[in-house]
Parts: C-alpha cells; sequence; structure tokens
C-alpha cells in the first residue's frame, strides 16, 4: 500500500466511519429504546427485529477506533489484543446482520407464501432461541479472528494481501464471501416467491400486500447496496491472487492488486451503511414501531412549542 493511497483514505475514511458512527448510534439507540420500553406485546418477528439492531449497535461501537486507524495512515494505536476485539466486532456484527436480515425475509414469505404454517404462531420464547442460534452460528465462524497473524507492525487489519496465504485468513475470505452470498440468495428466493405468489392471486392491488411487496424490496436493496460492493470486490481479490501467483513473482503481487486493495477499503466501510440504514427495515416492518415513531415525533414538536410558548411569554 503506497504512501498517497494511505493520505487518500485518510480523508475520505474518516468523515464517513464518523458519519455513520453519529447516525447509527441515534437510530439503533433509538431502535433499542422503542424495542425495549415501548412495543409490548412483543411478537416473534419483534426478536428478529430487536437482534438486527443489537447486532448494528454493537458495530457501530468499534467504528471511532477505525476512524481514527484510517486518520492515522493506518496506525493502530490501541495494541494488539484490542485490535482483534474490534475486528471480531465487526466481523461478527457484519455477518450477523446479514443472517437477521435473511431470517427477516425469511420470516415475511412464510407470513404471504404460507399464512397457515405453525412457523408463523411460534412463541416469542422459541424465537428467542432461534435468535440465539443464529449469534452462535456467526461466533462460531468469526471466532477464527482472534487467531489472525498482523505480521506488519501497527497495521490492524482481518484481510491483508499475501502471497502465500495461511490457512486461517482463507478461511476467513470463505466466510466473509459465505455470509454474504448465502443469506443474498435466499433473500432473492423469499423475494421471486412473494412476488409470483401475489402476482397469481392477483393481491397485488391491495394495501396490505402493496406493504409487504415494499418491506421486502426495501431489505433487497439495503442488503444489496451495503454488502454486493466489498463482497464483489474481496473475489475479485481472492480470484486475482491466484492468477498473480500463478503468473508473476511475489515482487508484483502488492503493484498488481493495489487499486482492488484501494476498492475494498472503501466497500468495506460502505458495509456499515447498513447500520443506520437498518431503521428504516424496522419503521416500515412494524405498524406498532411506526405508530410509536409517530407519536414520540408529535410529542417532542409539541414540547418545543409549549417551551417556546413558555419563553416568549417570559
Amino acid at each position: 500500500i503506497n504512501q498517497s493511497s494511505k493520505c487518500g483514505w485518510r480523508y475520505v475514511l474518516p468523515p464517513l466511519l464518523v458519519t455513520e458512527f453519529v447516525l447509527g448510534i441515534i437510530g439503533n439507540g433509538l431502535a433499542l429504546w422503542i424495542f425495549c420500553f415501548h412495543m409490548r406485546p412483543w411478537k416473534s418477528s419483534t426478536v428478529l427485529l430487536f437482534n438486527l439492531a443489537m447486532a448494528d449497535f454493537l458495530l457501530n461501537m468499534a467504528l471511532p477506533f477505525r476512524a481514527s486507524y484510517y486518520s492515522s495512515e493506518l496506525r493502530w494505536m490501541f495494541g494488539d489484543p484490542f485490535c482483534n476485539i474490534c475486528l471480531f466486532m465487526l466481523s461478527l456484527n457484519r455477518s450477523g446482520s446479514t443472517l437477521f436480515l435473511m431470517a427477516i425475509a425469511v420470516d415475511r414469505y412464510m407470513r404471504v407464501v404460507h399464512p397457515h404454517h405453525p412457523i408463523n404462531s411460534l412463541s416469542v420464547s422459541k424465537a428467542m432461541f432461534g435468535a440465539l442460534a443464529i449469534w452462535i452460528l456467526t461466533i462460531s465462524i468469526t471466532a477464527h479472528i482472534f487467531t489472525l497473524r498482523h505480521d506488519r507492525e501497527s497495521y490492524c487489519e482481518s484481510f491483508m494481501i499475501e502471497t502465500k496465504p495461511h490457512r486461517n485468513l482463507t478461511w476467513h475470505r470463505f466466510e466473509f464471501l459465505f455470509s454474504f452470498y448465502v443469506p443474498l440468495f435466499v433473500i432473492l428466493y423469499c423475494t421471486i416467491h412473494i412476488f409470483s405468489h401475489l402476482r397469481g392471486r392477483q393481491l397485488a392491488q391491495q394495501a396490505k400486500i402493496k406493504k409487504a411487496l415494499f418491506f421486502i424490496s426495501i431489505v433487497v436493496v439495503l442488503f444489496i447496496i451495503c454488502f454486493l460492493p466489498s463482497n464483489m470486490t474481496q473475489l475479485l481479490i481472492w480470484i486475482k491472487i491466484q492468477k498473480v501467483n500463478s503468473t508473476l513473482n511475489e515482487s508484483h503481487v502488492c503493484s498488481a492488486l493495489e487499486d482492488l486493495t484501494k476498492a475494498f477499503y472503501i466497500t468495506i466501510s460502505l458495509t456499515y451503511l447498513n447500520s443506520l440504514l437498518d431503521p428504516v427495515v424496522y419503521y416500515f416492518s412494524s405498524t406498532a414501531f411506526k405508530n410509536i415513531c409517530r407519536k414520540q415525533y408529535v410529542r417532542g414538536i409539541s414540547q418545543q412549542v409549549t417551551m417556546s410558548v413558555f419563553f416568549s411569554s417570559t
């Protein structure tokens, strides 16, 4: 990675990450507050939305440290143990977000295409066990982060270009791609079958059905915008490494992959955009959540008007 690239990232990535952190903390903090203190009773779908909000909130906690890292021109100043913890949180919650978005899409698919299936009447406690299973799966496929080597002093990266990749790094790339493409195919499958099911029954004009279509479309668009660029770039890097290693000597690897590396650093930061856009999913997926947001907004406006009248009269 040359010096000009580092300087360029210093002016691009830190502002992006700080913006994602501030808006993500506000949006997901508000969502967690609504889920915990205002939504009663919970449904099985609420459990999935709550865990998605929790994954996003935890991911946001690591973003200020990554912003500091990029603003310092790729110099990590918080020690190797915390580096691994930070990378683990990013990987854990990025994979968790994709899996919970997949679960939300499957939940909506079952309710629309198979409305009488017993899974639609799943109790909240059983839904919590399902969410716990997703977390256990996510932890099991991302725990290898703690075994990755950081060969370059002061670097804190889970993706490093190596001419001789070791086993853990190969698994890390596989996990990164697996946790995107499998949920992507499942979400697309659910979306296509929801559209075809509703079209076949000629229900597309009903308001309730339009809402379901709009919601699943939001999930697909959000998923693709946030996660597709980085995964396509990582896939191209993986292919390029194999090609370069078979045709050139090691000294040419970094220069051959320079552009892809820069693209990956930028696109991986876009994945965190998911954390501030997911509140849109909560808003359109739950009528109760939407009503609470509107109620709190109206209450806030009323309080502002009351305070304005009070101070103007005094």
